[in-house]
C-alpha cells in the first residue's frame, strides 16, 4: 500500500489575493523608481506620482492583511521543518510586516516633509488628493527641511532591507519547494492542490 499524503495546509483565499496583490505592487514600485533616470523629465513627476501612489496602497493593503491575520489564523508551518528554520521562517515574516509599513509609512513622512507640499497637492492615481501628515507639515520650516533628509535616509535604507529579505523570502521558499520537496509553493498559490515534488536525492544535490 501507498502510504497516504498528508493534506497540505493551504492559506485563506482573501489571504492569496492579499499576497499576491501586494508582492505585484511592491515589484512595481521598485520597477518605477529605478526607471527614473531613464524618464524624460518632463514625465517625472507623474512617476513620483505614481510611485507614491503604489506605496500608499501597499500601505492599505498590509495593513487589511494584518487584520485578516488576526481574524483568520494562517496554516501552522509543516512539522517537518526543523525548529531553525519555523524560527527564522517566524522572524522573517515579521520583519517583513515591518518593513512593508515603515518603508511606505517613511515615503510618507518624506513627503510631508517636503518644503513643497503645501502648495503642490498629492493625488491618489490621479482620482482624490490625499493628505499629508498634518503635525509633519506643521513643524518650523528649517526643522522640517532636516526631517525631510532624515525621512528620506531611512526610506532608503528601509527599501534596501525590504531588497535584501525579499530574496531571502524567495530563496527559502524555493529551497523548501524544490531542495525539500516540500509543498511551500502551493501554501500559497491560487487554484487547487498539486502534488508536492519529491525532494532532490543526495546525487542530484550541488557539492557543498
Amino acid at each position: 500500500m501507498h502510504a497516504q499524503k498528508m493534506p497540505i495546509q493551504r492559506y485563506s483565499r482573501i489571504a492569496m489575493i492579499l499576497h499576491w496583490l501586494i508582492a505585484v505592487l511592491i515589484a512595481l514600485n521598485v520597477a518605477l523608481i529605478w526607471s527614473v533616470n531613464l524618464i524624460p523629465e518632463d514625465n517625472i513627476r507623474f512617476v513620483i506620482d505614481a510611485h507614491k501612489s503604489f506605496g500608499i496602497t501597499v500601505l492599505g493593503l498590509v495593513l487589511m492583511r494584518l487584520l485578516w491575520r488576526a481574524a483568520n489564523r494562517p496554516p501552522d508551518l509543516p512539522e517537518t521543518y526543523p525548529p531553525a528554520e519555523r524560527t527564522a521562517a517566524h522572524g522573517a515574516h515579521l520583519a517583513l510586516y515591518v518593513l512593508m509599513i515603515g518603508l511606505p509609512l517613511s515615503g510618507w513622512m518624506h513627503d510631508s516633509a517636503w518644503k513643497a507640499a503645501g502648495e503642490i497637492p498629492m493625488y491618489l492615481f490621479g482620482l482624490f488628493q490625499w493628505p499629508r501628515i498634518g503635525w509633519i507639515m506643521s513643524i518650523e520650516p528649517a526643522f522640517k527641511e532636516r526631517l525631510h533628509d532624515i525621512f528620506g535616509g531611512i526610506h532608503v535604507w528601509l527599501s534596501y532591507a525590504l531588497y535584501a529579505l525579499v530574496t531571502l523570502h524567495i530563496a527559502a521558499a524555493l529551497k523548501h519547494q524544490f531542495w525539500d520537496g516540500h509543498p511551500e509553493l502551493q501554501r500559497m498559490w491560487p487554484g487547487g492542490d498539486a502534488p508536492a515534488p519529491s525532494p532532490l536525492s543526495p546525487a542530484q544535490r550541488p557539492p557543498a
